[in-house]
């Protein structure tokens, strides 16, 4: 089963800012630049994912 709330924007790692008139996301836990619907396995979904997936019976395991 695919996991529809896997990327990068849903993660606890994800940061994003503005920088010179546009946004810049990066991962804090990798250290580089990336993108809101990259994926990659390390992957820790923010508290508030985890209750949407909890609610519409996805299942994570941590």
């Amino acid at each position: 089963m695919t996991n529809r709330y896997h990327c990068c924007a849903t993660c606890t790692h994800f940061g994003a800012e503005k920088k010179a008139g546009r946004m810049q996301y990066h991962c804090v836990r990798l250290g580089f630049e990336t993108k809101p619907v990259y994926k990659f396995n390390c992957w820790e979904p923010k508290e508030h994912v985890k209750k949407l997936m909890k609610k519409r019976n996805h299942f994570y395991l941590s």
